[in-house]
């Protein structure tokens, strides 16, 4: 699976990360559905950390199609609101 951070860099994540990512995913769109504005910026985190820390970098000079693209780290609760809702951004 090829994940893309916006404005950052894309990561090859193996198949098997998938579902974990999706797990996380899932505990941001609780949150954003939630209200829950004090929660946000912790589980996105560990969504952008588990893809940094699980994925490989690939190079600029490889540029590929994503399956999934990240908003930037930067991202507001209130965009938040804008991009997870419902089955979220990542493919089941």
């Amino acid at each position: 699976m090829i994940v893309r951070i916006s404005g950052e860099d894309q990561y090859l994540l193996p198949d098997e990360d998938a579902q974990r990512l999706k797990e996380l995913e899932g505990a941001v769109v609780s949150v954003v559905d939630g209200g829950r504005e004090d929660g946000f910026g912790d589980a996105y985190r560990a969504v952008l950390d588990y893809v940094r820390s699980h994925g490989t970098p690939i190079g600029d000079d490889e540029l590929q199609s994503s399956d999934v693209i990240l908003p930037p780290a930067d991202l507001t609760f209130e965009e938040a609101g804008r991009e997870f809702t419902g089955e979220g951004l990542i493919p089941d």
